[in-house]
Protein backbone atom coordinates (compact mmCIF):
# COMPACT_ATOMS: atom_id res chain seq x y z
CA UNK A 1 0.00 0.00 0.00
CA UNK A 2 1.26 3.08 -1.26
CA UNK A 3 1.93 5.61 2.06
CA UNK A 4 0.60 9.12 2.02
CA UNK A 5 2.34 11.91 3.15
CA UNK A 6 -0.07 14.13 4.47
CA UNK A 7 1.18 17.75 3.75
CA UNK A 8 4.44 16.73 2.14
CA UNK A 9 5.92 16.51 5.15
CA UNK A 10 9.34 14.70 4.55
CA UNK A 11 8.80 14.18 1.46
CA UNK A 12 12.27 16.01 -0.59
CA UNK A 13 10.99 17.98 -3.57
CA UNK A 14 14.40 19.75 -4.07
CA UNK A 15 17.13 20.78 -2.88
CA UNK A 16 18.82 24.24 -2.18
CA UNK A 17 22.27 25.88 -0.84
CA UNK A 18 20.05 29.57 -0.81
CA UNK A 19 18.71 29.24 3.18
CA UNK A 20 19.93 26.85 5.81
CA UNK A 21 17.62 26.73 8.50
CA UNK A 22 19.40 24.94 11.29
CA UNK A 23 16.86 22.83 13.20
CA UNK A 24 18.62 22.47 16.47
CA UNK A 25 20.34 25.26 16.95
CA UNK A 26 17.66 27.79 16.17
CA UNK A 27 19.45 29.74 13.35
CA UNK A 28 18.96 30.23 9.72
CA UNK A 29 21.50 31.45 6.86
CA UNK A 30 21.32 32.83 3.69
CA UNK A 31 24.04 31.94 1.96
CA UNK A 32 25.99 31.08 4.64
CA UNK A 33 24.94 34.25 6.04
CA UNK A 34 22.97 34.39 9.65
CA UNK A 35 20.20 36.79 9.06
CA UNK A 36 20.79 38.01 12.91
CA UNK A 37 24.21 39.28 11.35
CA UNK A 38 22.38 41.28 8.42
CA UNK A 39 18.53 42.00 8.98
CA UNK A 40 17.94 45.27 10.13
CA UNK A 41 21.72 46.07 9.06
CA UNK A 42 21.58 45.24 5.05
CA UNK A 43 18.25 46.65 3.51
CA UNK A 44 15.91 44.23 2.02
CA UNK A 45 16.93 45.15 -2.14
CA UNK A 46 20.11 43.85 -1.23
CA UNK A 47 19.54 40.89 0.69
CA UNK A 48 17.52 40.45 -2.03
CA UNK A 49 20.56 40.33 -3.92
CA UNK A 50 22.42 37.71 -2.02
CA UNK A 51 19.47 35.63 -2.02
CA UNK A 52 19.14 35.70 -5.99
CA UNK A 53 22.53 36.49 -7.18
CA UNK A 54 25.03 35.73 -4.08
CA UNK A 55 26.01 38.99 -4.49
CA UNK A 56 24.34 42.02 -2.08
CA UNK A 57 24.88 44.33 -5.61
CA UNK A 58 22.80 45.01 -7.52
CA UNK A 59 20.10 44.26 -5.79
CA UNK A 60 16.53 45.21 -6.36
CA UNK A 61 15.51 48.34 -8.69
CA UNK A 62 13.39 50.52 -7.91
CA UNK A 63 9.60 49.76 -9.27
CA UNK A 64 8.86 51.34 -12.17
CA UNK A 65 6.22 53.79 -12.48
CA UNK A 66 2.95 51.99 -12.78
CA UNK A 67 -0.16 52.79 -11.18
CA UNK A 68 -2.05 50.30 -9.96
CA UNK A 69 -4.91 48.91 -12.01
CA UNK A 70 -7.22 46.71 -10.48
CA UNK A 71 -8.86 48.77 -7.00
CA UNK A 72 -11.36 46.59 -5.11
CA UNK A 73 -10.54 47.59 -2.01
CA UNK A 74 -8.78 44.01 -1.01
CA UNK A 75 -5.40 44.18 -1.16
CA UNK A 76 -5.07 40.67 -2.10
CA UNK A 77 -7.42 40.58 -4.73
CA UNK A 78 -5.78 43.71 -5.93
CA UNK A 79 -2.27 42.85 -6.03
CA UNK A 80 -2.30 39.37 -7.48
CA UNK A 81 -4.65 40.55 -10.72
CA UNK A 82 -2.00 43.50 -11.23
CA UNK A 83 0.85 41.19 -11.25
CA UNK A 84 -0.73 39.18 -13.65
CA UNK A 85 -1.03 41.64 -15.56
CA UNK A 86 2.44 42.80 -15.44
CA UNK A 87 3.10 40.03 -18.43
CA UNK A 88 1.54 41.62 -21.25
CA UNK A 89 2.34 44.96 -20.24
CA UNK A 90 6.27 44.48 -19.67
CA UNK A 91 5.93 41.95 -22.59
CA UNK A 92 7.23 38.73 -20.90
CA UNK A 93 8.03 35.57 -22.52
CA UNK A 94 7.44 32.32 -20.93
CA UNK A 95 10.15 30.79 -18.93
CA UNK A 96 10.22 27.79 -21.17
CA UNK A 97 11.46 30.05 -24.12
CA UNK A 98 14.14 32.26 -22.23
CA UNK A 99 17.46 32.53 -21.02
CA UNK A 100 18.05 32.40 -17.06
CA UNK A 101 19.25 35.25 -17.27
CA UNK A 102 16.11 36.78 -18.69
CA UNK A 103 14.01 35.14 -16.06
CA UNK A 104 16.21 36.59 -13.05
CA UNK A 105 15.41 40.20 -15.09
CA UNK A 106 12.10 39.77 -15.19
CA UNK A 107 11.84 38.37 -11.52
CA UNK A 108 13.74 41.49 -10.21
CA UNK A 109 10.77 43.78 -12.24
CA UNK A 110 7.72 41.49 -10.98
CA UNK A 111 9.01 41.37 -7.38
CA UNK A 112 9.38 45.36 -6.65
CA UNK A 113 5.98 45.80 -8.89
CA UNK A 114 4.38 43.51 -6.19
CA UNK A 115 5.52 45.35 -3.33
CA UNK A 116 4.56 48.89 -5.18
CA UNK A 117 1.11 47.63 -6.06
CA UNK A 118 0.85 46.33 -2.21
CA UNK A 119 1.64 49.32 -0.72
CA UNK A 120 -0.82 51.70 -4.01
CA UNK A 121 -3.87 48.90 -2.83
CA UNK A 122 -3.07 49.79 0.86
CA UNK A 123 -3.45 53.22 0.50
CA UNK A 124 -7.42 53.05 -0.26
CA UNK A 125 -9.78 53.31 -3.20
CA UNK A 126 -10.37 57.05 -2.58
CA UNK A 127 -6.71 58.04 -1.39
CA UNK A 128 -4.71 60.06 -4.17
CA UNK A 129 -1.65 57.97 -5.82
CA UNK A 130 1.65 59.42 -4.33
CA UNK A 131 3.25 61.26 -7.23
CA UNK A 132 6.15 59.45 -8.38
CA UNK A 133 8.56 62.34 -7.75
CA UNK A 134 8.08 62.14 -4.19
CA UNK A 135 8.27 58.63 -4.28
CA UNK A 136 11.80 58.76 -5.68
CA UNK A 137 12.85 61.03 -2.42
CA UNK A 138 12.66 57.32 -0.70
CA UNK A 139 16.23 55.97 -0.59
CA UNK A 140 15.59 52.43 -0.01
CA UNK A 141 12.56 49.86 -0.94
CA UNK A 142 10.87 50.27 2.40
CA UNK A 143 11.09 54.02 2.11
CA UNK A 144 9.74 54.44 -1.26
CA UNK A 145 7.22 51.11 -0.37
CA UNK A 146 5.83 53.89 2.63
CA UNK A 147 5.67 56.52 1.16
CA UNK A 148 3.51 55.06 -2.00
CA UNK A 149 1.76 54.20 0.69
CA UNK A 150 1.12 56.59 3.42
CA UNK A 151 2.74 59.86 1.75
CA UNK A 152 5.58 59.74 3.88
CA UNK A 153 7.90 57.50 5.52
CA UNK A 154 8.53 57.29 9.57
CA UNK A 155 11.64 56.03 10.04
CA UNK A 156 11.01 53.11 12.93
CA UNK A 157 8.29 52.04 10.15
CA UNK A 158 10.91 51.69 7.61
CA UNK A 159 13.24 49.91 9.75
CA UNK A 160 9.83 47.06 11.10
CA UNK A 161 9.04 46.65 7.14
CA UNK A 162 12.71 46.62 6.31
CA UNK A 163 12.99 43.67 9.02
CA UNK A 164 9.94 41.52 8.13
CA UNK A 165 10.59 41.39 4.64
CA UNK A 166 14.42 40.33 4.93
CA UNK A 167 13.47 37.77 7.63
CA UNK A 168 11.30 36.58 5.60
CA UNK A 169 12.92 36.88 2.25
CA UNK A 170 13.47 32.86 2.12
CA UNK A 171 12.68 30.02 3.46
CA UNK A 172 13.13 26.95 1.20
CA UNK A 173 10.06 25.09 0.10
CA UNK A 174 7.07 27.02 2.06
CA UNK A 175 3.85 27.15 0.51
CA UNK A 176 4.03 30.10 -1.79
CA UNK A 177 7.66 29.12 -2.99
CA UNK A 178 6.53 25.60 -3.69
CA UNK A 179 3.47 27.18 -5.30
CA UNK A 180 5.89 29.22 -7.58
CA UNK A 181 7.99 26.32 -8.27
CA UNK A 182 5.14 24.26 -9.77
CA UNK A 183 4.01 27.49 -11.81
CA UNK A 184 7.23 28.08 -13.22
CA UNK A 185 8.25 24.45 -13.90
CA UNK A 186 5.35 24.29 -16.40
CA UNK A 187 6.95 26.93 -18.71
CA UNK A 188 4.91 29.69 -17.26
CA UNK A 189 6.11 33.59 -17.19
CA UNK A 190 7.08 34.85 -14.14
CA UNK A 191 4.49 37.09 -13.82
CA UNK A 192 1.91 33.94 -13.82
CA UNK A 193 4.04 32.53 -10.81
CA UNK A 194 3.92 35.24 -8.87
CA UNK A 195 0.47 35.88 -9.06
CA UNK A 196 -0.09 32.33 -7.88
CA UNK A 197 2.32 32.64 -5.40
CA UNK A 198 0.52 35.81 -3.83
CA UNK A 199 -2.68 33.46 -3.63
CA UNK A 200 -1.11 30.91 -1.50
CA UNK A 201 0.52 33.61 0.41
CA UNK A 202 -2.68 35.18 1.31
CA UNK A 203 -3.81 31.95 3.44
CA UNK A 204 -4.48 32.20 7.44
CA UNK A 205 -2.13 29.56 7.30
CA UNK A 206 0.84 30.71 5.66
CA UNK A 207 1.22 34.91 5.27
CA UNK A 208 -2.27 35.54 6.25
CA UNK A 209 -1.43 34.68 9.65
CA UNK A 210 -0.37 37.84 11.36
CA UNK A 211 -3.46 39.63 10.86
CA UNK A 212 -4.93 36.31 13.05
CA UNK A 213 -2.60 36.94 15.49
CA UNK A 214 -3.49 40.72 16.04
CA UNK A 215 -7.05 39.28 16.71
CA UNK A 216 -5.73 37.11 19.58
CA UNK A 217 -3.68 40.34 20.88
CA UNK A 218 -7.02 42.65 20.97
CA UNK A 219 -8.96 40.12 22.60
CA UNK A 220 -6.15 40.02 25.27
CA UNK A 221 -6.48 43.76 25.50
CA UNK A 222 -9.96 43.57 26.33
CA UNK A 223 -9.45 41.44 28.64
CA UNK A 224 -6.55 43.76 30.57
CA UNK A 225 -3.69 41.77 30.09
CA UNK A 226 -5.14 38.17 31.57
CA UNK A 227 -3.26 36.66 28.47
CA UNK A 228 -3.21 33.33 30.41
CA UNK A 229 -7.20 32.65 30.97
CA UNK A 230 -7.33 33.94 27.15
CA UNK A 231 -5.08 31.38 26.10
CA UNK A 232 -6.81 28.50 28.20
CA UNK A 233 -10.08 29.17 26.62
CA UNK A 234 -8.63 29.46 23.52
CA UNK A 235 -7.27 26.42 23.66
CA UNK A 236 -10.41 24.45 25.27
CA UNK A 237 -12.81 25.32 22.88
CA UNK A 238 -10.63 23.57 19.68
CA UNK A 239 -9.09 26.69 18.53
CA UNK A 240 -5.70 27.53 17.07
CA UNK A 241 -2.99 29.38 18.35
CA UNK A 242 -1.71 31.41 15.11
CA UNK A 243 1.98 32.55 15.57
CA UNK A 244 3.06 28.91 17.43
CA UNK A 245 4.34 26.04 16.05
CA UNK A 246 6.57 24.82 12.25
CA UNK A 247 8.00 22.21 11.15
CA UNK A 248 11.37 22.98 10.71
CA UNK A 249 12.73 24.07 13.83
CA UNK A 250 12.72 21.88 17.43
CA UNK A 251 13.69 25.61 18.97
CA UNK A 252 12.50 28.66 18.78
CA UNK A 253 11.79 30.26 15.36
CA UNK A 254 15.15 32.36 14.63
CA UNK A 255 13.25 34.92 12.64
CA UNK A 256 10.66 35.40 15.43
CA UNK A 257 13.64 36.24 17.58
CA UNK A 258 15.02 39.06 15.24
CA UNK A 259 11.73 40.61 15.15
CA UNK A 260 10.85 40.05 18.77
CA UNK A 261 13.77 42.34 19.21
CA UNK A 262 12.72 44.73 16.41
CA UNK A 263 9.44 45.23 18.04
CA UNK A 264 11.16 46.40 21.64
CA UNK A 265 14.39 48.41 20.25
CA UNK A 266 11.34 50.50 17.94
CA UNK A 267 9.10 50.59 21.15
CA UNK A 268 5.98 48.91 18.91
CA UNK A 269 3.10 49.81 20.97
CA UNK A 270 1.44 46.44 21.53
CA UNK A 271 4.94 45.11 22.57
CA UNK A 272 4.37 44.66 26.23
CA UNK A 273 0.70 42.86 25.19
CA UNK A 274 2.04 40.25 22.64
CA UNK A 275 4.87 39.33 25.50
CA UNK A 276 2.35 38.22 27.96
CA UNK A 277 0.36 36.44 25.68
CA UNK A 278 3.45 34.87 24.02
CA UNK A 279 4.86 34.04 27.44
CA UNK A 280 1.28 32.31 28.60
CA UNK A 281 0.86 30.57 25.35
CA UNK A 282 4.42 29.10 25.55
CA UNK A 283 3.70 27.89 29.13
CA UNK A 284 0.34 25.99 28.27
CA UNK A 285 1.03 24.49 24.84
CA UNK A 286 4.30 22.89 26.93
CA UNK A 287 1.88 21.94 29.70
CA UNK A 288 -0.51 20.37 27.36
CA UNK A 289 1.98 18.74 24.72
CA UNK A 290 5.24 18.19 26.55
CA UNK A 291 6.31 16.09 23.72
CA UNK A 292 5.72 18.08 20.76
CA UNK A 293 8.21 21.55 20.53
CA UNK A 294 5.88 24.69 19.84
CA UNK A 295 7.63 27.66 20.01
CA UNK A 296 6.93 31.24 18.50
CA UNK A 297 7.40 31.60 15.02
CA UNK A 298 7.84 34.38 12.62
CA UNK A 299 4.19 35.45 11.92
CA UNK A 300 3.56 35.93 15.62
CA UNK A 301 5.83 39.06 15.69
CA UNK A 302 5.45 39.88 12.14
CA UNK A 303 1.94 40.89 13.28
CA UNK A 304 3.38 43.47 15.78
CA UNK A 305 6.28 44.66 13.85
Amino acid sequence: MAEVHHGLEGVIAFQTEIAEPDKEGSALRYRGVDIEDIVGKVPFENIWGLLIDGSYTPGLPPAEPYNLAVHTGDVRVDVQAAVAMLAPAFGFGQTYDISDEQARDDLARVAVMVLSYAAQSARGLHQPVVPQKVVDQGATLAERFLIRWKGEADPNHVKAIDAYWSSAAEHGMNASTFTARVITSTGADVAAAFSGAIGAMSGPLHGGAPSRVLGMIEEVEKRDGDAATYVKELLDSGDRLMGFGHRVYRAEDPRARVLRRTARDLGAPRYEVAEKLEQAALAELRERRPDRVLETNVEFWAAIV
